[in-house]
């Protein structure tokens, strides 16, 4: 019957989704946040390498207080 591929599906949708909640727990403990930037386009690696360079981390939230004055 229809309902016999059930059980495939619910092991193949779960086996499929471990690596993204996988990914939240080894992005935890390797980069103290759980959350990835996205640096596939330039100006994301520009944004990226700019909090780098400000604050000392791309995850701190930086706004005109952490550019040093001249």
């Amino acid at each position: 019957m229809w309902f016999e591929i059930l059980p495939s599906f619910g092991i193949i949708t779960v086996i499929l989704s471990v690596p993204g909640f996988a990914m939240y727990g080894l992005n935890k403990l390797t980069l103290d946040n759980a959350y990835r930037r996205n640096t596939d386009e330039r100006w994301s690696r520009i944004m990226y390498t700019r909090d780098m360079r400000l604050t000392g981390s791309p995850y701190k939230s930086n706004g005109l207080e952490s550019i040093p004055d001249k």
